[in-house]
């Protein structure tokens, strides 16, 4: 039984959590929080502040920390893999398909049957981009309050839909109208998907969680590669379709069918999981308390609102999203044109996009082998982007090589899972990253002239910036992050001596681990680097 496998770390943290010591430390920076005020309720469950927690989550939280043996973690953890893990991988590599079918129709007819002229190409995947980039933060304040498979699962369908109807476009604007619906349905999924991984894995498996459903960009290019090539081989006339038609019939389709699964099969939290039993949705629960993140809390906090703002951490998180994601969405979109200008022919290049695929998936898969190795995630972030400038110079090979710094926006996204407490700043730091990675996608095709092609040196020149950029970025994150750690440190030694050994001082039960303080807030949150 379960119940075997749990002891609780700290039983005497009850009766001390509620002695105040009458000290109070202020820091400019760090607002410490080791004692909160408390209740009569909150007494009855060792002092959890049952005004900041959320309801749902406080009938699971035990009212200390447990420990939960490695084998019961495992258990629990195929259980949640199952259910969750797998959904958010297939339906990332179905969002990744659905994305990645203007860049092989480019090549299958579409800008010749519809017309397109001069930088009209472009437009359709900048639309999309300026479209997430408006109803972001709508989007990630409908995460925080709505069940969010359910949520999910409805937007796949509507994005599902609109893809299909690609194939009766006629012209530039009925497309690109096409374009801005998907980009509105779509901006659902990356950061719903970030709020998934912080609410059911612990912070030590978010980074490899975050790559295997990031990594179905590269599982999208070998697949999408192979389907393309079969596709390509419809010819109108004798078909009724023309090859790019029927592929977005195909996978629009075979969309809809899986957001009705999702709907059917995903659950909105750990709390409201009707797959699992009670005592299983408390252990899933006591998996994540040592993140110190909360696992969901509807309330929305202004406060924490202008903390996100003034966080540094944000603004570095949003320079590497448009850092990472200005080179990405150019090279996506023309990526089939710029190896076809190599003299290959459209079929040699829809299978040349499959080793695209293939390198995508190695560079995300050793660099998070080598964070969770070496612990050193903003070091390996920047090892991974030196490659990007050697590629950047270079012909069909060096084009591949220079998608490594996919392991730098894959990282980041990771981080802000793992390093940015209190639920309304998540939502906060999260639009904005998100928003920062649409204004990024946005631009990317634009530099892609049309008459600078087929090598666009302008193009790779801007992400030559770019990388430069990330470098110092990264630097600074680094050595912010640190510092940050230090300093809490120092205060937490300092809190500690004035008590005089009082046990509770350190919150070593996290008791409040789920009483939604942030980062800041909270003494005993460390930064992940």
């Amino acid at each position: 039984m379960a119940d075997e496998n749990i002891t609780p770390t700290n039983p005497n943290s009850s009766s001390n959590h509620g002695e105040k010591t009458g000290k109070k430390v202020v820091d400019s920076e760090i607002d410490p929080v080791v004692h909160l005020e408390l209740g009569e309720n909150d007494l009855k469950k060792d002092h959890m502040n049952y005004d900041r927690i959320d309801q749902e989550v406080a009938k699971y939280a035990s009212d200390v920390a447990i420990d939960i043996s490695p084998e019961e973690n495992s258990r629990l953890k195929r259980m949640i893999d199952k259910r969750v893990l797998s959904i958010m991988v297939f339906t990332y590599f179905l969002q990744a398909l659905d994305k990645g079918t203007l860049s092989f129709t480019s090549i299958m007819g579409l800008p010749t049957d519809l017309k397109l002229e001069g930088q009209q190409f472009s437009w359709l995947t900048t639309c999309i981009y300026i479209a997430v980039l408006i109803v972001e933060y709508p989007t990630n304040r409908l995460i925080q309050r709505l069940p969010i498979a359910k949520y999910l699962g409805v937007s796949i369908i509507l994005w599902a839909i609109t893809l299909a109807l690609h194939a009766v476009a006629k012209d530039f604007t009925t497309i690109l109208v096409l374009r801005i619906l998907l980009g509105i349905f779509e901006a659902v999924c990356q950061p719903s998907f970030v709020y998934l991984s912080s609410m059911w894995y612990k912070r030590e498996e978010q980074a490899a969680t975050v790559s295997y459903w990031y990594m179905m960009n590269g599982g999208q290019q070998i697949v999408g590669g192979l389907l393309a090539y079969c596709f390509s081989l419809i010819k109108s006339p004798p078909s009724s379709l023309k090859s790019w038609q029927a592929i977005f019939i195909a996978y629009g389709g075979f969309s809809v069918l899986w957001g009705i699964f999702v709907l059917i099969y995903m659950p909105d939290s750990p709390m409201r999981a009707k797959c699992f039993s009670e005592e299983d949705k408390k252990l899933m629960i006591e998996r994540v308390r040592s993140n110190q993140t909360g696992v969901q809390n509807r309330r929305f906090r202004s406060e924490q609102v202008w903390e996100a703002l003034k966080d540094p951490q944000m603004w570095c998180y949003c320079l590497i999203a448009i850092c990472t994601t200005l080179p990405t969405s150019g090279l996506g979109a023309f990526a089939n044109i710029i190896i076809k200008s190599f003299n290959f022919t459209t079929l040699q290049t829809q299978l040349l996009a499959m080793v695209l695929g293939v390198y995508i998936i190695s560079v995300l898969l050793s660099s998070t082998w080598l964070a969770n190795k070496t612990k050193q995630n903003l070091l390996v972030m920047g090892i991974y982007v030196i490659p990007s400038f050697v590629g950047t110079t270079g012909l069909l090979f060096s084009y591949y090589l220079v998608l490594s710094f996919w392991a730098a926006q894959t990282m980041a996204m990771s981080m802000i899972s793992r390093n940015i407490a209190g639920q309304t700043k998540k939502t906060v730091v999260v639009a904005a990253n998100f928003i920062a990675w649409a204004t990024g996608n946005s631009i990317g095709p634009q530099v892609f002239l049309a008459w600078d092609s087929p090598r666009y040196f302008i193009a790779f020149a801007t992400h030559m910036g770019c990388y430069t950029l990330l470098i110092f970025v990264i630097i600074f994150l680094r050595f912010y992050l640190s510092a940050q750690n230090k300093k809490k440190d120092r205060l937490q030694a300092e809190l500690a001596a004035a008590a005089e050994g009082t046990p509770g001082v350190v919150d070593e039960a996290m008791v409040h681990a789920f009483d939604d303080l942030t980062d800041k807030e909270n003494l005993n949150f460390r930064y992940v680097y």
